[in-house]
């Protein structure tokens, strides 16, 4: 009596699905974003104070000394006070470190050290929404600290534009920019000192090549050139003129570049997060 031996074609499963399929989200990423608001609501007041305190030093010593020598900085033919060039600058480059730091180092401990993704998988919630979760918690880290940071510069007098009421939503969306991006370091970090890298070749330059300290017209035009493109220019593009009671000059071009930017990113910090949880 023969026997018939299944080939590998019919005992092997279907392929699993690609890592680059369109997300799967749903409204579960709630309970995890809930979680981690809970867990920082204990350490609320110094993650306040060590979040805010770096930008404000930057604010301080350079606005007002270096403000004094500077004086005046023309934007786009008008001329306004350094201080007030340069913190509408630097409120977008705390929204971008902020982000970036709760999306790396807070994000890796809770997936990486802690296994806390890995326990919260066992609930009926994807991974999808995992991820979804701490890009927005990432981003609000970051708006709560714009928050602040711009409640000091109306007590300072730095701008009283009404017009920040339609910055205090644009930085939230930088938030989420960068949080995206991060997310992508995060899948590829094996281990804490991974970071250094995207911080110090990623967003130290972006920060000296976006505008916050100085006038992008000084940057060589090949140099200016790139810089047009990076995240942080278009969200300084859109976030200083609100300071000077002015509405930006090309707002669809400088928000398409947000927007595209944080879709791309989002796809890829996914992909790759799906990719590592894999193997």
């Amino acid at each position: 009596m023969s026997t018939t031996v299944p080939s590998a074609s019919a005992t092997a499963g279907p392929p699993p699905p690609s890592v680059w399929r369109a997300p799967s989200l749903s409204v579960r990423w709630w309970p995890v974003f809930l979680r981690n608001l809970l867990v920082w609501r204990k350490l609320a007041i110094p993650s306040l104070v060590g979040n805010i305190a770096e930008p404000l030093m930057w604010l301080v010593a350079f606005g007002y000394g270096m403000g004094a020598l500077v004086g005046q900085i023309h934007v786009g033919g008008q001329a306004v006070p350094y201080i007030l060039f340069l913190a509408s600058g630097s409120i977008c480059m705390s929204a971008m470190n902020a982000a970036s730091f709760e999306a790396l180092y807070s994000a890796f401990s809770r997936m990486h050290v802690q296994k806390t993704w890995d326990g919260i998988m066992n609930a009926p919630i994807s991974l999808d929404d995992v991820v979804l979760a701490e890009m927005l918690w990432a981003a609000f880290k970051a708006l709560f600290t714009v928050t602040a940071i711009l409640g000091v510069m109306l007590a300072l007098g730095i701008s009283h534009s009404p017009k920040l009421l339609v910055a205090w939503p644009v930085l939230l969306f930088v938030g989420i920019m960068f949080s995206s991006i991060a997310l992508i370091f995060n899948a590829l970090a094996k281990g804490y000192d991974f970071f250094t890298y995207y911080f110090t070749l990623v967003l130290t330059p972006m920060m000296f090549l976006s505008g916050v300290f100085f006038p992008r017209e000084q940057l060589p035009p090949i140099v200016r050139a790139i810089s047009d493109w990076l995240p942080l220019t278009n969200a300084v593009e859109l976030v200083r003129p609100l300071f000077m009671d002015e509405w930006p000059a090309h707002p669809w071009r400088h928000g398409l570049v947000l927007v595209v930017t944080t879709v791309v990113a989002f796809w890829v910090a996914l992909a790759l997060t799906r990719r590592r949880f894999r193997g």
